[in-house]
This record gives C-alpha cells, sequence and structure tokens, in this order.
C-alpha cells in the first residue's frame, strides 16, 4: 500500500483549500498520515537548535523527534500540500515545516564532489491552494516545486488552484466546481 503524506497548512475550521485537498485524498489510495500544522508548531530554526541539529546531522544521530517531519516526508510515496495562498506564497507554518524537512542525511546529501543526491521516494508532489483574488505567478508553489527538483528528486509536481473566490460577485461554487473537475481530469480515481 502507497504512503501518503497530507500536510495540511489550513489554519481555518472551513477551509476552501483543505476542501479542495480532500477531494484530492478522495482520488488518491494508500496509508494517510496527516500533518496539521497548526497542531504541530513546529519552531522556525534558530541559531541555538541550527547549532544542535548540525551538531546531529554531522554525528548520523537522527533519533530526536525533531527529525520525524524529515523522515515521514522521504518515505512518503506520494505528497499532498493544502496551503492557502497568503502574501505571494503560503503560512509562515509551512516554511518552518520545510526548514524541518530539509535535513542533509535524510531528505538529500552531497556527494564528494558536492552534487546533491536526492533521498525522498515520493513519485508525485501535489499542492493544493485557493486564493481570494488573482495569484499570477504563484512564488509560494515554485519554492515549492524547486526544493522538490533540486533536493528531494520528486520528479513531478502538480498545482491545482481555486483563485478570484472573494472578488465581489464571484460564484464561488462555480469556481470550486472547476478546480474539482481539474482534479478528477488529472488524477484518475
Amino acid at each position: 500500500m502507497e504512503k501518503l503524506l497530507y500536510v495540511n497548512a489550513c489554519v481555518r475550521e472551513n477551509s476552501r483549500t483543505a476542501q479542495l485537498a480532500t477531494h484530492v485524498l478522495e482520488r488518491l489510495n494508500g496509508h494517510l498520515t496527516e500533518v496539521c500544522l497548526a497542531k504541530e508548531r513546529i519552531r522556525p530554526l534558530d541559531a541555538r537548535w541550527l547549532a544542535k541539529r548540525n551538531e546531529l546531522i554531522a554525528a548520523e544521530n537522527f533519533n530526536r523527534p525533531d527529525f520525524q517531519y524529515a523522515k515521514q516526508f522521504a518515505d512518503a510515496e506520494e505528497i499532498v500540500i493544502a496551503a492557502p495562498y497568503w502574501d505571494l506564497s503560503f503560512p509562515a507554518a509551512l516554511k518552518a515545516f520545510f526548514e524541518a524537512v530539509n535535513v542533509i542525511g535524510i531528505t538529500f546529501a552531497y556527494d564528494g564532489d558536492g552534487t546533491i543526491r536526492h533521498l525522498c521516494r515520493a513519485g508525485r508532489l501535489i499542492y493544493v491552494t485557493t486564493a481570494g483574488g488573482s495569484v499570477g505567478q504563484n512564488m509560494g508553489y515554485e519554492y515549492i516545486r524547486a526544493l522538490c527538483g533540486r533536493f528531494y528528486g520528486i520528479p513531478e509536481t502538480i498545482c491545482f488552484k481555486a483563485e478570484g473566490l472573494d472578488v465581489a460577485g464571484a460564484d464561488v461554487t462555480a469556481i470550486m466546481q472547476k478546480a474539482e473537475q481539474e482534479i478528477d481530469g488529472k488524477i484518475p480515481g
């Protein structure tokens, strides 16, 4: 059974992003693990933790709970991220999550010549987002896509989005249905 990782960066109770992500997850098969960032309270890197983390990485001591997110991410065969579009990107909790995931020796490594060796198993990462207005270039998704390609070796990234949801007169139901139809077209059920 495929290992699915769902990274939920939604904070609103009736999140439209989470609604679209649920639609994606219903189309996938496998053992699902959810990381709800609103509940996890992952701390961003600071000087003290970075020094300790580097010490642990150098000793290849990955037994601390702080490395659980990197291990889950590296071990997942498919990853779904739900992140609302905030301030041209995504909520800060998702950035802190990726600081916890980006661990040399777990999600990637450097070969002797400095070449990055990918250590993640996932064949695909699906990024789901919604926006009140028009997005244009989604720098949050572009950041995630760059991490997947450069560090993790995840060969396929897909972004599903519904935008313009808070524009006066918007037909929210129609916009969400259109996004769900796009999901249905790209992810066979």
